[in-house]
């Protein structure tokens, strides 16, 4: 199958095991997925494999592609999938196409045969974790309720091992959303990152939900439901607004004054750009989204990854081409949907150039004058971008100058008081 549509931009976090995973985080959600294919072995089939990665590599006009599994937990598929993926992906690269390869795991199951995997073909690998030991352990369980803290250790010395280049994603809530500093200097100090993603729990339920909700979205919730975009509550283990900004000032005020230049924060280097003018690179602060969407172990793709869900479904690979799904009407849709159903208050805020209403997975609270569409998160990102407003134009205009952002530092150390 070929397309002639060509294709903005995009970005695939495509799931070769569904939503099934060793681990049973009790605020992972997407573990519920799995109710959107009962009876399904959820393995992504060799021949599916390769017509995805084909089609991946024809949609992409630009020198580089990057070709991005997630989860579940992708390391169940084993080395020999992952083997036969690069395989693939070389053979129809064509002439002065490079190839970036990525993997988001909770590194439970890396041993050294994956390590030399990795390594050998350049491999990023982004490695969840959620903090020091009691913090990881609150909620990133194992199917028998166990704390998986040491087993990602483990994971994260083979990466050592091996030198294969790592990041941390760090979703924030309940546990660790009251303790930045201690959060960003383990994995500074401790573990030694020097990239970092930060992701905000935000699990939406109802009225009539809410108390099974509380108990999790793993396997060991018998009554769990599939999760959807629906309700106006959250769950107990989720980050409230003013603590999450909170927690990024406290991250900010750490990084700003020891560390640009050396660690790189993404909620960081989106902002910058906001204040250089530039639009960022994560979706959820740009005006419009739609260009991160997500490919199921059955080749169904979704709008995004955060809306796998029936209203959401594009089609499918094996019927229609990726290109054309991207750039279909109803992509198109949804992705303006984002700038245009921002409320008056969005539309008037001080700071909407650096926030843009952050995602509309988020967006189902209401205004102080009663109108909704407001952003759950909305105090939180206030607090947070007007907060770093000042460094951030510190750091624009050494750039426009030509300088280097760390001077930053210095400059902010040299100021009185």
């Amino acid at each position: 199958m070929t397309s002639t549509a060509t294709a903005p931009p995009f970005h695939v976090m495509a799931k070769p095991s569904g939503a099934i995973c060793n681990l049973d985080c009790t605020y992972c959600f997407f573990l519920s997925k799995e109710m959107l294919y009962p009876g399904d072995r959820f393995r992504m089939a060799d021949e599916l494999l390769e017509t995805y990665v084909q089609q991946l590599i024809e949609s992409s006009p630009y020198p580089e592609v990057t070709i991005a599994w997630q989860g579940g937990e992708p390391t169940l598929m084993g080395v020999p999938f992952f083997e036969r993926a690069v395989e693939h992906a070389h053979r129809h690269a064509r002439p002065g196409q490079s190839l970036q390869f990525t993997i988001q795991t909770n590194g439970t199951l890396l041993n050294d045969r994956w390590g030399e995997f990795l390594s050998r073909n350049g491999f990023l690998v982004g490695l969840s974790v959620d903090g020091p030991r009691e913090m990881h352990d609150a909620y990133r369980v194992d199917k028998k309720g166990r704390g998986s803290f040491d087993r990602v250790m483990a994971g994260l010395e083979v990466l050592t091992r091996h030198g294969v280049d790592f990041n941390v994603l760090c979703t924030v809530h309940a546990a660790n959303g009251d303790h930045p500093v201690d959060v960003y200097r383990f994995f500074r100090d401790e573990l030694g990152a020097t990239f970092l993603q930060f992701i905000p729990i935000v699990e939406r339920t109802s009225p009539e939900l809410i108390q099974i909700a509380n108990i999790g979205w793993g396997s060991r919730n018998t009554k769990r439901p599939l999760y959807t975009n629906n309700g106006s509550q959250v769950t107990e283990r989720s980050v409230k607004p003013e603590q999450w900004g909170r927690f990024l000032c406290g991250v900010f005020d750490e990084w700003v004054g020891n560390d640009v230049g050396d660690v790189f924060v993404q909620h960081f280097d989106a902002a910058l750009a906001s204040w250089l003018g530039i639009e960022p690179s994560l979706c959820i602060f740009r005006e419009t989204c739609g260009t991160a969407i997500a490919l199921e172990h059955n080749g169904d793709v979704y709008s995004c990854d955060h809306f796998v869900e029936p209203d959401y479904l594009l089609g499918n690979i094996r019927d229609t081409h990726l290109s054309e799904l991207v750039t279909s009407d109803r992509q198109r849709s949804f992705g303006e949907a984002k700038r245009e159903t921002l409320p008056r208050y969005c539309l008037d805020c001080d700071v909407r150039f650096a926030c843009n209403g952050e995602c509309p997975k988020n967006r189902f609270t209401q205004t102080p004058d009663g109108e909704p569409g407001l952003n759950y998160l909305c105090a939180g990102y206030k607090m947070f971008f007007t907060h770093i407003d000042g460094p951030m134009r510190i750091m624009a205009d050494l750039l426009r100058s030509g300088r280097e952002a760390p001077e930053v530092m210095d400059l902010l150390r040299a100021r009185p008081g």
